[in-house]
C-alpha cells in the first residue's frame, strides 16, 4: 500500500537528497529495488514530483535525483518550455496523483538555449518546428541579451539558462488556471532549478510564490 502523497516541502527534500547521491555517485537501494517491482507499477503510479527538464541526452532528471521507476512524472522537451501539449500533461499529473511539486529544469550548456541567442543575435532560416522552439525562449532572454550580448552568446548562456526556467514558470501560470488555482488553494508549487551538467549539482533557484492573489 501507497502512503499519503508527499507535500511540496517533503517532496523538495526527497529531491535534494537523491540529487547529493548523484554528485557523490551513490545509487539509493530503494531505486534500485524500483526496477523489481514493475509489475506492481504496471498497475499503478503515484509519482511524487513533477519534473518539467530538457531533452538533451545528459540530463535526465530520473538520474540527476536518483529516483526509481514511478517516482517521477517527466516531461521533456527541448529547452524545457511551456507548449500547450507540456501544459496539459502537468495538469494532468497534478490532478490525476495529487502531486504537489512541479520542477522546472534548467541545466548548463542547453543547445536550445544557445540556439536561441545565436538566431536572436544573426537571424538565420529554419524549419517551422524548430522555429516555433526558438520563439517560445526568446522573449525570456530579451532582457539577458540586452544586458550582456556585448560580450557574445557565451556570455550570455548561464543568465539566459536561468531566464528561460523562469520564464517557463511564468507560461505555466499564464496558461492555466488550474495550475494557479491549485498553487492558492491546493498546496501546489512550481519551482525552477538549474542542472550543472560538470559537478551534477541541481540548484532550485526559483522559488518565488504565485504573484496572482486569490480572488472571493
Amino acid at each position: 500500500m501507497q502512503g499519503p502523497q508527499l507535500d511540496a516541502d517533503q517532496a523538495l527534500a526527497r529531491l535534494r537528497e537523491g540529487n547529493r547521491r548523484f554528485v557523490d555517485h551513490v545509487v539509493s537501494l530503494e531505486a534500485l529495488l524500483s526496477h523489481a517491482r514493475r509489475e506492481d507499477h504496471a498497475r499503478a503510479q503515484r509519482p511524487f514530483a513533477v519534473v518539467l527538464g530538457c531533452s538533451d541526452s545528459r540530463a535526465p532528471a530520473e538520474f540527476v535525483f536518483d529516483q526509481g521507476l514511478g517516482d517521477l512524472f517527466v516531461i521533456r522537451v527541448a529547452g524545457n518550455i511551456a507548449a500547450p501539449s507540456q501544459v496539459g500533461s502537468i495538469e494532468f499529473a497534478v490532478e490525476q496523483f495529487q502531486t504537489k511539486l512541479v520542477v522546472v529544469l534548467g541545466h548548463s550548456n542547453c543547445g536550445a538555449v544557445r540556439a536561441t541567442l545565436a538566431h536572436c543575435m544573426a537571424p538565420a532560416e529554419t524549419s517551422p518546428a524548430l522555429h516555433a522552439i526558438v520563439d517560445r525562449i526568446a522573449p525570456g532572454i530579451a532582457p539577458v541579451l540586452a544586458e550582456c550580448g556585448s560580450g557574445g552568446a557565451e556570455a550570455c548562456m548561464p543568465p539566459a539558462i536561468r531566464a528561460n526556467v523562469r520564464a517557463t514558470i511564468h507560461n505555466l501560470r499564464a496558461q492555466s488556471d488550474y495550475l494557479r488555482y491549485a498553487e492558492l488553494q491546493g498546496g501546489l508549487r512550481i519551482v525552477g532549478a538549474d542542472y550543472d551538467l560538470a559537478s551534477g549539482a541541481v540548484d532550485f533557484f526559483a522559488m518565488e510564490p504565485l504573484a496572482w492573489q486569490a480572488t472571493s
